[in-house]
């Protein structure tokens, strides 16, 4: 085993008498200290030297997850019990106004109920996490609710309970600290766990609880206990909230925004202001580190780690200086002291670490950084060859080490288990070599180029496309009618009408004229969906206007699909290149990507081999957000290309984002005898005109440029594949011109804005494509911020950026006053360089801004909204927004996206003006991106809106105005019936049956009573289309609201008697006094004599001329199993 290997170095060094007594040393709790071990060695040392708790503290913030991701990988391999977890900084600041972020006070919490339930193996954290306080001990178990099988519980006393916890009321329940209730059921997703739990109440005690999984809504699997803890450390109890009132109106006399906010403290809603005036309490909040009592202080440098404490208070010190926030505690009541957090870190029991240490303290003990591969396989075969002690080589995923293994054993190497050569599954950020143990560990990044982050990926859930199943429907939001047009939805309505009650959903019309839609009718609706912005006109009931609109946009979507097929079927009969398969170089070239690839990518990596093997050209288009692997799909093509001898032209509508696909491509490349060039306005004309002597000669395999790779006077050797960036952002003549290079080369063409999922299926069969959505780790996981505008805000969201080498977008979309606004920025952070960039600059003058920013040249970039497209800058993770009230949802969700690439933490801040009053659209607006999770209804809109973006770029202008005209759904279905209908595979539409059965077909309020959960399964019972679907919304159903009642059961029973009248040719049932009257088709699947036959066969029943089948009711049935008997007969002939 690799614990084996990993120990031997701990044994190796126990010969050394100094060394073999730390162990001791700890034991008796005292202080240790050494000397000379780096990186991850240092983290093995203090594992093995102790079996309590660890509490690693660093130096810096931004070392705090590298750490703990080692040491997860450390404490895996050598078995040891407990977690390893992190205790972040909160947020930039120690004041009321510049919010927590969520993510790191959750972390917090994590951290805290692990240690209370001693199931901590390390925790780490650094000088600016530990001097924020945390809730003391045991104030922060009486916020943990713990639940069991049998407990006698209220629902509303356990929503209460979970409210003053963070928890947000959500229905459905589908991201970690939502909660949701439907009677006596209630959802909630603890944010420790990977699935949420249903809590299933009987009067006031708890009848069962059941894990289920979010997508579906399913219970998985019944459990017998539930521990749910606060999303937030600082989250405190009633009484401490209450004595905080009290203390603030002494602390704070006569502050302007106090009444503010003891009412928010009345109203229980000011948990998250209240966190950082907690220490105003006595005894309500203690330095973290006591939540974990008896652990081992692990200091990192720890005259290292006193500077930066040092720094950090004056910072705080500095900050609440400026601020004007009357609410604000000074430093010294804000923070934990840091006398004590120093005296925390000498006091015994403790291991100083020092990589160098002048003055030779404790045991010195040398370990070497290793050699860096950067994907030289030869070099590290030649090595491992000749090495005399144990190497253990740790890589990122199960893939990436079984190919290294194949490789090393096709070289006559054996890795395995226990033996001098092993090969493990793990994430370590660097290698070391220990020669006093004969071991050197190799990371993942020292095998393979670049520098990069493999930590695993925390729970993300993929992103979904909006669905229109009516959860976000709003009373006053427009709607689609297939057959009367574009409406206004004015709400459900119950009415009695034929001796049964239902709900109908009221749509209203041009002149007041209102449609009432009954729920068996609801899949002919869907909630209008169109671009942000588009205003669309309110049709008039029976007025023929629709039906001219929709042939309308029939004819032209006929003659779009018509020209996509010729141009699909022209292409796959041309002939073109069949590049190869797999190859050892592109084998390595494949193992060496830095991370594992999402689904999606794989899946589009996939796609685009296959398209490449094949003989006719390849015409693929690659959808997906930046940064979310599109590059690297490209890439791997382009090496696919190299490898049989052609060349591979990469077109970029930007000089600055050809610049950054050439530094990509080139860095990818570099351990590859792959020549990598570069056309554009950056280069020389002398180097231009060598580039392209050589692309012409085959000298250069990889060209990227602008539209200048267009120029006649490029000429390539052999050129393979064409990959195209944002196709959508040229002009005219360069469409042209690359729609006559596709006809003899294979075309990928990448595009950063998504199209809706809908439109994807539509397309499918005329347009090749492949759609990544899968977001990388971290990105939705963005700090939004509302807060209005304040130099001090400002200064400290940019200061706090720079002080961790990061960089700041600051967006002011006003170029007459863009100037001006950057100069406020330059006083108000003199030591920032900044740069502006805005449309109408010099085109030469705004690549050199945005290329300097591209290069770290620039920590400030204050720009107009031109940056919404494209760039990738992994450390730019602050945004600014200013006047955020004035961008359209979109807009804020997209300039969002810029920030959060990398493994850092990302911060938006929206500023609004101080005093003015929002218009209400604003206040929506801002209160949907306030809870911009990926699974809200702000998120869904916002995406949307850029899907349909998409859908106007994929298919031109024209097709975005019948968007509008219909709304994409309608939109959709007509595209897909033109499609089959040109393939010749378009069959007669089944005839719809409708059923008047005097049964009561609804969804009682008391069983489900938020409107939107009852429209979106009136819906879904309305589309149903097999037994087995209807069962599974039965269980469904039964699973989240509890037994069905008659109602919904005659609901669903109603849903499964359409399908089977449909398919034996019945268009209409009625119950008319005692008897059922059934219609048929004009065409049936029936013969007319077997028809007869039933007839008969039937208890009193008769066929009339008309083709109306009476049969009278037995006196105990009901309609529904009348019904269902003679559609037996019928389905048996």
């Amino acid at each position: 085993m690799a614990t084996r290997a990993l120990t031997t170095w701990f044994a190796g060094l126990e010969t050394e008498v100094r060394f073999a007594g730390l162990r001791d040393t700890l034991a008796r709790g005292e202080r240790a200290e050494v000397s000379g071990l780096g990186g991850p060695a240092r983290l093995l040392a203090a594992l093995l030297l102790t079996d309590r708790p660890l509490l690693v503290v660093a130096p810096q913030e931004r070392e705090v997850e590298d750490l703990a991701g080692d040491l997860k990988t450390l404490v895996a391999e050598l078995g040891s019990p407990g977690a390893v977890l992190t205790l972040p900084a909160p947020g930039p600041a120690p004041f009321r106004g510049l919010p927590r972020h969520p993510d790191a006070s959750l972390q917090r919490a994590v951290a805290l109920d692990a240690a209370r339930r001693g199931a901590v193996r390390a925790l780490v954290a650094s000088p600016a996490g530990l001097l924020r306080p945390s809730l003391d001990r045991r104030l922060f178990a009486t916020r943990v609710l713990s639940l069991r099988t049998g407990d006698e519980m209220t629902p509303e006393i356990l929503l209460e309970a979970l409210a003053e916890g963070g928890y947000r009321r959500e229905d459905p329940v589908t991201a970690p600290g939502q909660v949701g209730r439907r009677g006596g059921i209630v959802d909630v997703f603890p944010p420790d766990r990977d699935t949420p739990v249903r809590i299933e109440f009987l009067g006031d005690t708890v009848e069962s609880l059941r894990r289920f999984d979010p997508e579906t809504q399913r219970t998985t699997v019944v459990i017998e206990s539930l521990e749910a803890h606060p999303l937030s450390d600082a989250f405190a109890p009633r009484s401490v909230l209450d004595e905080l009132r009290r203390r603030l109106p002494e602390r704070f006399p006569g502050a302007s925004d106090l009444p503010g906010l003891l009412e928010k403290l009345d109203r229980g809603l000011a948990e998250e202001e209240a966190a950082e005036l907690l220490p105003l309490v006595p005894g309500a909040t203690v330095p973290a580190w006591q939540h974990l009592p008896g652990a081992v202080v692990v200091a990192l440098d720890p005259e290292v780690i006193a500077a930066e404490a040092e720094a950090f208070w004056a910072r705080a010190t500095e900050e609440r200086a400026r601020r004007k926030d009357a609410l604000a505690l000074e430093p010294a009541e804000a923070l934990v002291p840091l006398a004590a957090l120093v005296a925390q870190i000498d006091a015994p029991p403790s291991l100083h670490l020092r990589e160098v240490d002048p003055r030779a303290r404790g045991v010195h003990v040398a370990s070497r950084p290793v050699r860096r591969y950067a994907g030289d396989l030869r070099s590290l075969v030649a090595d491992l060859r000749s090495a005399a002690g144990t190497t253990v080589v740790f890589l990122g995923n199960l893939g990436r080490a079984d190919r290294l293994k194949d490789l090393l054993r096709e070289e006559g190497l054996s890795p395995a288990p226990g033996t001098s050569l092993d090969v493990r599954v793990g994430a370590l950020t660097r290698g070391f070599d220990l020669p006093p143990a004969g071991l050197t560990v190799l990371a993942d990044g020292d095998v393979f180029p670049e520098e990069v982050h493999l930590h695993p990926r925390g729970r993300g859930h993929r992103a979904r496309s909006f669905l229109s199943d009516f959860r976000d429907l709003k009373v006053g939001d427009l709607v689609v009618h297939e057959e009367h047009g574009i409406g206004r939805f004015e709400g459900l309505e119950t009415l009695e009408v034929g001796g049964s009650r239902r709900e109908f959903m009221v749509l209203v019309y041009q002149g007041g004229d209102k449609l009432k839609v009954p729920v068996e009718a609801f899949d002919r609706v869907q909630k209008y969906a169109s671009a942000e912005g588009a205003r669309p006109v309110i049709d008039k009931l029976g007025s023929g206007s629709w039906e001219k609109v929709k042939r309308r946009v029939r004819k032209a979507m006929r003659d779009m699909a018509a020209e996509l097929l010729r141009l699909y079927a022209e292409r796959k009969a041309r002939p073109g290149h069949a590049f190869t398969g797999e190859s050892p170089w592109q084998r390595e070239f494949e193992e060496s990507f830095e991370y594992e690839e999402t689904p999606d990518q794989a899946a589009a990596i996939a796609d685009v081999a296959s398209d490449m093997a094949s003989e006719s050209p390849m015409d693929r288009l690659i959808c997906g957000d930046v940064g979310y692997g599109k590059t690297e799909v490209a890439m791997r093509a382009a090496m696919r290309a190299v490898l049989d001898g052609k060349q591979v032209a990469v077109l970029a509508p930007t000089t600055v984002l050809a610049f950054q696909h050439w530094k990509t491509f080139r860095k990818r490349f570099a351990p590859f005898p792959v020549t990598v060039e570069m056309v554009s306005r950056f280069r020389a004309a002398r180097e231009i005109k060598k580039v392209v002597a050589d692309t012409a000669a085959g000298k250069v395999d990889v060209l990227v440029g602008t539209h200048r790779l267009l120029s006649r006077d490029v000429a390539f050797k052999d050129l393979g594949l064409l990959v195209i960036d944002e196709e959508q952002r040229f002009g005219v003549a360069a469409k042209e011109r690359l729609k006559q290079l596709r006809t003899t080369v294979d075309a990928l063409t990448l595009s950063a804005t998504p199209i809706p999922r809908t439109l994807q299926m539509g397309l499918a069969g005329i347009r090749d494509m492949s759609v990544i959505e899968t977001p990388p780790k971290d990105r939705l996981a963005i700090q939004t911020s509302i807060v209005r505008f304040a130099t001090d805000v400002i200064t400290t969201a940019i200061r706090q950026e720079l002080a961790r080498d990061g960089q700041v977008y600051f967006v002011h979309n006003r170029v007459e006053s863009i100037y001006s606004m950057a100069s406020l920025v330059q006083r108000l952070v003199p030591e920032a360089r900044l740069a502006v960039a805005h449309g109408q600059m010099p085109e030469g003058e705004l690549e050199k801004s945005m290329l300097a920013f591209v290069e770290g040249r620039v920590d400030v970039l204050v720009a107009t909204t031109l940056i919404e497209n494209g760039l990738d800058i992994p450390r730019a993770n602050t945004m600014i927004v200013n006047r955020a009230d004035r961008y359209g949802l979109a807009q804020l969700y997209q300039l969002r996206g810029r920030v959060g690439r990398a493994d850092r933490r990302a911060y938006a801040y929206l500023l609004v003006p101080p005093g003015a009053v929002l218009s209400e659209v604003a206040r929506k607006r801002l209160a949907a991106i306030r809870e911009f999770s990926e699974l809200g209804a702000g998120f869904r809109i916002a995406a949307l809106d850029l899907e349909l973006r998409g859908a106007g770029n994929l298919l031109g202008g024209e097709q975005s105005g019948h968007i509008q005209a219909v709304g994409l759904d309608l939109y959709v279905k007509l595209l897909e019936q033109s499609i089959l209908e040109l393939k010749g595979e378009a069959g007669p539409e089944p005839a719809r049956a409708t059923l008047n059965l005097r049964v009561d077909l609804r969804i009682p309020e008391e069983y489900v009573p938020e409107v939107h959960q009852r429209m979106a399964l009136y819906k879904r019972a309305s589309q149903v289309r097999s037994p087995t679907e209807i069962q599974a919304l039965r269980d469904e159903v039964r699973d989240r609201y509890g037994a069905l009642p008659p109602q919904v059961e005659a609901l669903l029973a109603y849903a499964g008697l359409r399908l089977r009248a449909e398919a034996v040719g019945v268009v209409q049932a009625d119950l008319a006094g005692s008897a059922l009257h059934l219609r048929f088709a004009p065409a049936i699947p029936i013969a007319p004599d077997a028809l007869v036959s039933a007839v008969r066969r039937l208890a009193g029943a008769a066929l009339s001329p008309q083709g109306v089948l009476r049969v009278p009711m037995p006196a105990t049935a009901s309609a529904l199993g009348a019904l269902g008997s003679v559609l037996r007969e019928l389905e048996s002939l």
